[in-house]
């Protein structure tokens, strides 16, 4: 039976053979069983680190401060000057903790998400492009699933990582394949001082939906030389959806469950001499089932990740290496037989940085050149081999230039190599300049021009009979320009807006047609333009903090060029599940340890035929959250409610499948601190 993306929450189907993931799963249990319990209780035991090297008379608690402590890794917005970059801060961080990239995105960016439903396979539109244009970077690690080429938003928890970044347009040169309508940069970093943290955190919402989370923070000194500081992260949630209303307005609330566990482990060491040394993990197992009461039509969907990665880093050079697998098992009824999907990825990169300081005082270069080299296996029946491996290879050379206070300057080049395929040659440049530099106001001028590139997907190029191993590599220009300006009122008022266009041309999009009986082709020529515009106030009045953040697109996106004569009535038409005009619109006020926050969600109509002749209606969702923090010696209490879709709409995410009406969550994180 053929299963491919189209339909977007069915997977390709596998040969089913050796299940290599039973082995590992046991070791790698057990591994990270031990870190979570050995690590905490280690950096627990005062002078543990330090008495290897204690002189008599002298204090165990000498101690070597980890402010110090700098993991740089490789940082592509240093490189980005001209594109824009929204970094999403600490605090709306912990506000999501508790909930998937899906929510947190939608409600902070403008950024178009189509979502089946909670717990549900959900993809992104990025600046009007198709969820194969944007790369998911994980510490600098492309995560997109190689056979689908994209990355499901839901099973991504907010929690496990510590730094997001949204990087908006075309970034193939810095980031490499997919960055075609933008980049999502998710990192982690270390502790940045000395001690032990442990928490843990239980939410509880309407539906019978749960979710735990244990975890620890812990920084110490090892010896005279080294440190240490790392993360541990566990996480199990239940979405049992559990609706007492099983429609809404004639559209059925579609059952299903879906269970999403996993466990994040990050490891850094850095030793007196600069070198540095990084380990991490990132398991997870998440599990779906559509209609699960109904016997002959219920499915099961579960996807499966190990990622892995180590880097170390001394002087000018980076060392990294990584492994991931992605599994995917589909199956039908009673789900006695899996279609079994597995692929292997093995990454090499060696990269030398090089920095020079210029005159004025305030001027540099810097230039990172590098390599990288990786190894696909992928077991798939429906591909023409059972096994098909594949190897592919990426050059860069990465120039920013700091002219002056005012001007900044990078420029970029990436070749990619690809076995049976021949990826373009994907050049960049953009600037910056200071226009106006004023105690209390700044405006800065941006603007950038770039190409771009997507290798297609293994089922694109190998799927039997439909895939199409002769298919031309997708290649993109995009082009943008924009405005930010920081303004201060006074010492207690901040103002912050841009404005930014663009316009993306993707000639040879790829494309299922369903007029060759969904073969893959390069059929079309996909233009996308529009503007982004953000404003963001902070405030305070003696014990009160206030602040808001609005964020609006104009996004047009449509097909210039006919594939055939019957597509005529295509062209010029707003590309499916695409709003022309999206928003959000988020506000708080705190005083002391309290804080109320509301939060809005809008998006105009999406058109889910080609033709633009039916579409689903726009519509408004609102949030309301209210936390409180509570202190008492090295306890911290913090207890949040959020009562979700306050006017309880009713909207279509896609064609037949209602979202939920007004409901209920309510969490608690207790944290332990004993610090150094």
């Amino acid at each position: 039976m053929l299963i491919l993306f189209i339909d977007h929450r069915r997977v390709a189907r596998c040969c089913r053979g050796v299940d290599l993931f039973s082995v590992f799963k046991v070791r790698l249990v057990r591994v990270s069983t031990l870190l979570l319990v050995a690590l905490p209780l280690l950096t627990a035991l005062p002078g543990y680190a330090q008495r290897s090297d204690a002189q008599p008379g002298k204090a165990l608690t000498d101690s070597i401060a980890l402010e110090a402590v700098t993991v740089r890794g490789f940082v592509p917005e240093r490189f980005m000057a001209g594109l824009k970059v929204q970094r999403i801060d600490s605090a709306v961080l912990q506000l999501f903790r508790f909930q998937s990239l899906t929510e947190l995105l939608a409600f902070h960016t403008p950024l178009a998400f189509k979502s089946y439903g909670p717990g549900q396979l959900t993809s992104v539109s990025f600046r009007g492009t198709s969820p194969n244009h944007t790369a998911v970077l994980w510490n600098g690690v492309n995560i997109n699933q190689p056979n689908l080429g994209q990355t499901d938003f839901s099973t991504i928890p907010v929690a496990g990582f510590d730094q997001l970044s949204v990087q908006y347009g075309a970034a193939a040169s810095v980031v490499g394949t997919d960055a075609v309508g933008g980049s999502i940069l998710l990192g982690s970093t270390p502790q940045p001082e000395p001690g032990l943290s442990l928490l843990v955190g239980r939410e509880q919402a309407s539906f019978g939906n749960q979710q735990t989370q244990l975890g620890a923070r812990y920084g110490t000194r090892l010896n005279s030389a080294w440190v240490l500081s790392g993360k541990t992260l566990l996480y199990d949630g239940q979405m049992n959806n559990d609706y007492r209303v099983k429609e809404r307005r004639g559209s059925a609330l579609e059952p299903s469950t879906t269970a999403q566990r996993g466990l994040v482990q990050d490891l850094f060491f850095q030793n007196t001499k600069g070198q540095r040394l990084s380990a991490q993990l990132w398991l997870t197992d998440n599990q779906f089932t559509l209609t699960p009461q109904n016997l002959t039509s219920r499915e099961l969907t579960r996807t499966q990740a190990y990622r892995t990665l180590l880097q170390y880093e001394t002087g000018p050079w980076t060392l990294r290496t990584a492994w991931i697998r992605d599994i995917i098992d589909f199956g039908r009824g009673d789900f006695m037989e899996l279609d079994h999907t597995e692929t292997d990825r093995y990454l090499y990169r060696l990269e030398r940085e090089f920095r020079w300081k210029l005159r004025p005082p305030q001027a540099s270069l810097t230039l990172r050149v590098g390599g990288e080299w990786s190894h696909y296996r992928s077991r798939v029946e429906g591909y023409v081999l059972p096994l098909l491996t594949e190897n592919r290879g990426d050059a860069f050379a990465l120039l920013r230039w700091q002219a002056s206070r005012r001007w900044l300057v990078s420029a970029n080049v990436r070749q990619a190599f690809v076995t049976r395929f021949d990826p373009p040659l994907t050049p960049s440049v953009g600037a910056e300049y200071l226009v106006v530099a004023e105690e209390g106001h700044s405006l800065r001028l941006k603007g950038s021009v770039g190409r771009s590139y997507r290798v297609p997907t293994l089922n694109e190029r190998y799927w039997r009979q439909l895939g199409n191993p002769d298919i031309r590599p997708e290649s993109g220009l995009n082009k943008e320009i924009g405005l930010e300006e920081k303004y201060s009122l006074n010492r207690n008022h901040h103002i912050t807006a841009s404005l930014t266009a663009y316009h993306n041309r993707v000639d040879d999009w790829t494309y299922w047609n369903p007029d060759r009986n969904y073969r893959v082709e390069n059929l079309q020529l996909v233009v996308a333009r529009g503007l982004e515009a953000q404003t963001r106030w902070q405030g305070q009045w003696g014990h009160w903090l206030a602040g808001s953040n609005l964020l609006y697109a104009f996004t047009r996106t449509s097909q210039e060029r006919i594939y055939d004569a019957y597509a005529v009535d295509v062209i010029g038409k707003q590309l499916v599940y695409v709003p022309v005009h999206s928003g959000t619109f988020s506000s708080y006020l705190q005083r002391g340890r309290s804080r109320l926050t509301g939060q809005l969600q809008a998006g105009s109509e999406r058109y889910y035929t080609f033709d633009n002749s039916k579409s689903l209606p726009g519509y408004v969702l609102a949030n309301v959250l209210a936390e409180t923090t509570l202190l008492k010696g090295p306890w911290q209490g913090r207890l949040q409610g959020q009562v979700h879709n306050v006017l309880n709409t009713f909207y279509l995410n896609v064609k037949r499948n209602a979202m939920p009406g007004r409901y209920y969550s309510i969490n608690f994180l207790l944290t332990y601190t004993n610090a150094k």
